[in-house]
């Protein structure tokens, strides 16, 4: 997880855009982990640009 706080929710949807771009896998706990992180950031966009 990102050390400075502010920057968390960009952190965690960039995560989640190359986890989908690439269809990487998440175990339970980083599930967990990502959609704790983001019930914080309700507002915050996830842009995904898909891989050739």
């Amino acid at each position: 997880m990102a050390p400075y706080e502010g920057y968390r929710c960009q952190y965690v949807t960039d995560w989640v855009a190359d986890k989908t771009r690439y269809q990487l896998a998440v175990d339970p706990s980083e599930e967990a982990a990502l959609s704790e992180t983001l019930s914080r950031c309700p507002n915050e966009p996830v842009t995904i640009t898909l891989a050739r």
